[in-house]
């Protein structure tokens, strides 16, 4: 059995642990595909989780018996049989929030059982326990995968006393820091593993932390529809507890159609005490299932440039105001829904792919109308090799339902755009990814709340190259393309400064927009000289 160890570490140390764990967990890992061993480790992660906070309980209550300190439950010479009969009643563990786990569901049943061949049957039968306990948390949550998964008993028997390693006696508080920030990174860890796969569940931190400190969600609703792993929802509040604020003042909203993604965001939350019950299971286009929700906040990295997502299935819907976006590609339709479920003051942050900026035709009409309606707040043009799933450029793009702000200290911006280009604001971790550092992180968030009136923020200035704020008018004149190239110019620097890697995965990620975008005009020609008549 492995040798239980205090992690109560803070910050790095936090990381270097869990980069410990996952380096062992990976060894186990043998020849079983990422995909499945995702959900095998992350369930036996989740389940240390439940178990170690019942164990705290626990503990908790058989001293408080006997603490005359204690009045609520103090008994004086209490007998054995009582103590136990308080130690194991459900009720004390379900008014603390804490789950309650039945005997042969807890940790330390499993691990006395580590080695024998029915193990994953074990797990299984712990996993259908704890939810049939915990129904309203976490029905159909957990994993039931460990008997027939292709691991085999021994590994499974490894695993768990690896796991032992994590000893989370410190408290509830503390189990959740440490052991959520072990969660997250194994989240990050299983994307890089899986490579494009990987970002149907996972947005790198430094894009979420961008995203975060731009709309600073300090209190309302929270929404995102693509929740893959929820990290929108843990750093929003990460900030909240930054600030100083309550993270309670916030209540979330989410949606998930992969079931086995939307299973990780449910534990993840969980994990780190963030209630989850609006977090649902479904398509976000043809299963609304948050349909009257109107949030402070959308936040979200949805799967972009999507084909064949059932354009027809929508076709009229409410929330396409500004068109219908062609079967073609989804990201009009993901902006439209964006902007459908923002309150009269809510503002939206997103991860877009560049060739939403440009393309034309029937999108290029709706981005028109929606640039029109003056909701376009910022776009941030992002440096390439950010995310783990694909080299293309993205941007941010920060939708605002009302640019009046006067009324909270900030300024009028009705008729006014920002654009910053932070193409060259990364620094690279790997041959293929890069990162926001935090310093740039703060450029980039100071740079659009000095824009938008934060006196905390400093004055804002356009700086040639990097940011600009231009009128409705002038992006008229552009042909209402929102790329910020276009606007922010070149500054001192040119792209003769820009890495021969890079340049060429950049240069390569336009041109594949553009055939994208001349293969969509080609189709839309073929279709209307179908419909007059000529062969084609």
């Amino acid at each position: 059995m492995a040798k239980r160890k205090n992690v109560a570490q803070n910050g790095n140390g936090d990381l270097e642990f869990a980069d410990r764990l996952w380096s062992a967990a990976n060894r186990l890992r043998g020849t079983v595909e990422a995909a499945e061993y995702k959900h095998i480790v992350l369930g036996l992660l989740f389940l240390k989780y439940l178990s170690d906070a019942f164990e705290n309980r626990h503990k908790f209550l058989l001293q408080a018996v006997n603490d005359p300190a204690n009045t609520e439950y103090y008994v004086k010479e209490a007998p054995a049989e009582y103590i136990a009969s308080v130690a194991e009643d459900k009720d004390e563990y379900l008014a603390a929030n804490v789950f309650w786990i039945p005997p042969r569901a807890r940790w330390s049943y499993l691990l006395a059982n580590a080695r024998q061949p029915n193990l994953g049957r074990l797990i299984d039968e712990a996993m259908a326990a704890i939810e049939k306990e915990n129904p309203k948390q976490l029905r159909g949550v957990l994993p039931k995968i460990y008997a027939r998964s292709s691991l085999p008993a021994q590994t499974l028997g490894e695993l768990l006393n690896l796991f032992s390693a994590i000893d989370l006696a410190n408290g509830d508080t503390v189990a959740r820091d440490i052991l959520g920030r072990t969660y997250e990174y194994f989240i990050k860890m299983f994307a890089k593993a899986e490579g494009h796969r990987g970002g149907e569940f996972y947005t790198p931190q430094c894009v979420v932390r961008l995203l975060v400190e731009m709309l600073e969600p300090y209190r309302g609703r929270v929404y995102d529809p693509a929740c893959g792993s929820g990290g929108m929802f843990v750093q929003s509040r990460n900030f909240i507890e930054a600030h100083n604020g309550n993270p309670n003042d916030i209540s979330i909203y989410g949606q998930e159609r992969n079931e086995a993604t939307w299973r990780i965001c449910k534990m993840n939350l969980a994990i780190r005490g963030v209630p989850n019950e609006n977090i649902l299971l479904g398509d976000t286009f043809t299963n609304d299932l948050h349909p009257d929700l109107r949030a402070d906040f959308v936040i979200t990295n949805p799967p972009f440039n999507m084909k064949e997502w059932g354009a027809d299935n929508v076709a009229g819907d409410i929330r396409l105001k500004f068109g219908q976006p062609p079967n073609s590609n989804a990201n009009y339709m993901w902006i439209q829904h964006f902007i459908h479920h923002l309150s009269p003051n809510g503002r939206a942050g997103f991860v877009m792919a560049n060739g939403s900026l440009s393309v034309g035709g029937t999108e290029g009409e709706i981005r028109k109308k929606i640039i029109e309606a003056d909701l376009v707040d910022c776009i941030v043009a992002c440096p390439p090799q950010l995310f783990f799933t694909t080299g293309i450029p993205v941007s941010l793009w920060f939708i605002a339902k009302n640019k009046d702000e006067r009324a909270r200290g900030l300024r009028d911006r009705r008729g006014e755009t920002l654009f910053i280009d932070a193409r060259k604001l990364f620094v690279k971790v790997s041959r293929t990814q890069n990162e926001f550092t935090e310093e740039h992180i703060r450029q980039i968030a100071n740079t659009y709340r000095a824009w938008r009136g934060n006196p905390a923020a400093g004055e804002y200035a356009d700086v040639p190259g990097f940011c600009k704020a231009v009128k409705l008018r002038e992006i008229r004149a552009h042909g209402h393309v929102l790329t910020p190239g276009r606007y922010v110019g070149t500054g001192e620097n040119n792209d003769e400064d820009e890495p021969f890697e890079e340049k060429m995965a950049r240069l390569t990620a336009e041109l594949s927009e553009q055939f994208r975008q001349a293969e969509e005009l080609r189709e839309r020609i073929r279709r209307n000289l179908g419909e007059l008549g000529y062969e084609v």
